[in-house]
């Protein structure tokens, strides 16, 4: 059996192994208490809500630059197909100007019923398209967004100044663009 002063000598011994634990910890950065571990090491339920935050932010930023390119192209695929004909309806326009010039200089008029026929039809096609003209410019200010002039000439009267005396040429529009500007006569 151990003495009474034997116990105490072992609770001593204890007591100063603990304190050298001790100091051997703080002196390399750690403490016996364990405080200083739970400032180093971060809870694990932390991460994990700070990952899942990130992946939300990231997840959304994703959606917003999706979001923006469906309807960047869905905007360029609407004017693709507003302007698709372009070359077609330019390459017509010349062809629609011949038979009016010819429906005007026509005076048999069993011809003219079939040329007017005719015009009508590839009007209401090339509308359908897309199609629309300018109009009518005779009498109204020049205008230089949607007009082209082609010559000037004196007014027949002063009201007539700046403004169009003769059309040469019908303006159209594809769709919302100018396909062709109105070629027009401008009085001085």
């Amino acid at each position: 059996m151990l003495k009474m002063s034997d116990k105490q000598e072992l609770k001593e011994q204890e007591t100063e192994e603990v304190k050298n634990h001790q100091e051997e910890n703080s002196e390399s950065g750690e403490s016996g208490d364990g405080d200083a571990m739970s400032d180093t090491i971060k809870d694990p339920k932390d991460e994990l809500e700070e990952e899942v935050r990130d992946l939300k932010d990231q997840n959304l930023r994703l959606y917003a630059e999706f979001e923006n390119f469906r309807k960047r192209t869905a905007k360029e695929r609407l004017e693709l197909f507003s302007t698709a004909n372009q070359e077609l309806m330019s390459a017509l326009l010349p062809v629609l100007d011949d038979f009016q010039r010819a429906l005007k200089a026509e005076v048999n008029p069993i011809k003219d019923e079939g040329l007017k026929l005719v015009i009508q039809k590839l009007e209401s096609t090339l509308t359908n398209k897309g199609l629309k003209p300018m109009e009518d410019t005779i009498g109204k200010d020049f205008d230089v967004e949607t007009m082209e002039a082609i010559t000037r000439i004196p007014a027949p009267d002063e009201s007539m100044k700046g403004k169009i005396i003769d059309e040469l040429e019908k303006g159209y529009y594809l769709g919302s663009k100018i396909l062709r500007y109105a070629k027009v006569v401008v009085g001085e």
